[in-house]
């Protein structure tokens, strides 16, 4: 397959479990901010740090589907959902990279705890621009990124506070 070297984009993956207007959020202020021709969207099959989801990765790809349909240029793409497995986003980078110019990868501020623990973290580091969606509670440590840009972001919402609440209320 010939690389699109026209088509500039940003790499926005993650679990989705669910998504939620935090994630829909940070795509448009990506698509208004960023200098891209398509925003890709990566639901994981499994966080390669975690043990388990939520939802079904059938269940998470159909939602973020329906989240981010309205988007022209938003793509959700299920390279690592059909690996079958948890894939690293080293590997994912470099798949979408045969297809086209991979700018950015995006990420939220409470993955910068454990960057340094990605596979491949310097090869990726050394590939693209980081784009930081700001987390309320997360510090903003940067030193090891080689290059970053910030995203603000005013939704006070997570996966994690929804999933709380979706099992606390099928509880009562």
């Amino acid at each position: 397959m010939f690389k699109n070297s026209q088509e500039s984009v940003a790499l926005f993956g993650g679990s989705f479990d669910p998504p939620h207007i935090g994630h829909k959020k940070l795509v448009e202020e990506a698509l208004s901010y960023l200098k891209i021709d398509k925003l890709i969207v990566v639901p994981t099959f499994l966080n390669p740090f975690k043990t388990s989801a939520f939802y079904s990765t059938e269940q998470r790809l159909k939602l973020s589907k329906e989240m981010f349909n309205t988007f022209l240029n938003v793509e959700v793409n299920d390279f690592e959902i059909k690996e079958g497995r948890s894939t690293p986003t080293a590997i994912t980078l470099k798949y979408f990279q045969e297809k086209y110019e991979v700018n950015y990868l995006i990420i939220g501020a409470d993955n910068l705890a454990s960057i340094d623990k990605w596979y491949n973290f310097k090869w990726i580091n050394e590939q693209i621009t980081w784009v930081i969606a700001m987390r309320e509670g997360y510090a903003l440590d940067t030193s090891q990124l080689r290059d970053f840009r910030i995203l603000e972001l005013e939704v006070d919402i997570s996966s994690t506070q929804i999933r709380k609440e979706i099992k606390d209320n099928s509880t009562k």
